[in-house]
């Protein structure tokens, strides 16, 4: 048990010291508001592109991925999107907040910290179908993302929810383009299998120099991201933000799992819909829950949405993730579902 906590506290604590490491040099001035405000466009709309990037590229092939656990997750995502609706309609009536709120429930940090997460509770079984997922679950995050930020925001403001505008805005996300180009070098290396027999020409292999610099921009993407929310984080926002903090952290932290992972052992076990094993469920752990994903609050801003609310969530969805990823899996290794 102790070697679980251990696995989830690692996992989530450094995040929360480089947040308070950025809150700590803005209130200290050491950070301007000019520079969290550049660093914030910065991360949006070159480091994370570039990061997911690298992650689709990354893996290895389209020929192994189990279809069956795919599309589960892809439904349970749409099932929290339809909930983290519903939450955010009746728990505020500020419409820059919904979306705020809307984004907590079904977006995890599968990226950041799911993916580690798996690895440490998992083998390479879990760590590869962690990664297959990623491929399907983080395009579908952006694309709701941006659906449920746009359409709540008021008629007066230019990203305002027409159906054009959603669509402009799905098309022309820099998170977006970063997973399609990624998609796009995955089917060019798989074309090269099917036709030659071999793969002839990678970026990793036949231009090295460029993959160790994309590799590069990812490496800064999370802790320059963490940096910039924890210089936008206000402790005082809390008391204001009370009950939607509240709403979305039970959204991310308690149902969201409690739909993913439970919905999933249901169907596992009484039906032939989806089948899961013990390699299985460190991957959905790490997808349902994991705290909401960092990308989340600088997409929030960039959208004219709440972004303090979009910074609170994110803080507070990791401290309380420490408990409540534990009490996942010792709950799962208690029915036998996890073995580590």
């Amino acid at each position: 048990m102790l070697a679980i906590f251990n696995a989830a506290f690692n996992a989530v604590v450094p995040i929360i010291l480089i947040v308070l490491l950025g809150y700590f040099l803005r209130r200290k001035q050491f950070l301007s508001d000019n520079f969290l405000s550049v660093g914030n466009k910065l991360v949006f709309r070159v480091l994370l592109p570039v990061m997911l990037f690298i992650n689709v590229y990354n893996i290895p092939s389209f020929s192994s991925i189990p279809w069956d656990i795919v599309v589960y997750c892809i439904v349970t995502t749409l099932l929290l999107f339809a909930l983290g609706l519903v939450a955010a309609i009746t728990g505020t009536p500020v419409p820059q907040r919904r979306g705020v709120i809307a984004q907590c429930c079904f977006r995890s940090n599968f990226a950041l910290i799911g993916l580690p997460l798996a690895a440490a509770v998992g083998n390479d079984e879990a760590i590869a179908l962690a990664s297959v997922l990623s491929a399907f679950t983080i395009p579908l995050y952006n694309i709701l993302a941006v659906v449920c930020l746009t359409m709540f925001l008021p008629n007066g403001n230019k990203k305002s929810a027409g159906i054009g505008h959603i669509l402009s805005s799905v098309v022309r996300n820099p998170l977006i383009l970063g997973v399609a180009a990624g998609l796009v070098a995955l089917l060019v290396r798989e074309l090269q299998r099917q036709i030659c027999g071999e793969v002839v020409f990678s970026i990793s292999e036949d231009i090295p120099f460029l993959h160790s610099f994309l590799n590069s921009l990812k490496g800064a993407a999370t802790p320059l991201g963490l940096l910039v929310m924890g210089g936008q984080f206000d402790f005082s926002a809390t008391k204001t933000l009370k009950k939607e903090i509240t709403i979305g952290v039970l959204a991310r932290l308690v149902f969201a799992p409690l739909i993913g992972v439970g919905l999933g052992i249901l169907l596992s076990s009484f039906t032939d819909l989806i089948h899961l094993g013990q390699n299985d469920y460190p991957a959905l752990v790490a997808l349902c829950g994991t705290p909401t994903a960092v990308s989340s609050a600088i997409m929030a801003g960039e959208m004219d949405n709440d972004q303090q609310l979009a910074v609170q969530l994110v803080i507070w969805t990791s401290i309380g993730s420490v408990v409540t990823v534990f009490a996942i899996i010792c709950a799962l290794m208690g029915m036998g579902l996890l073995a580590i």
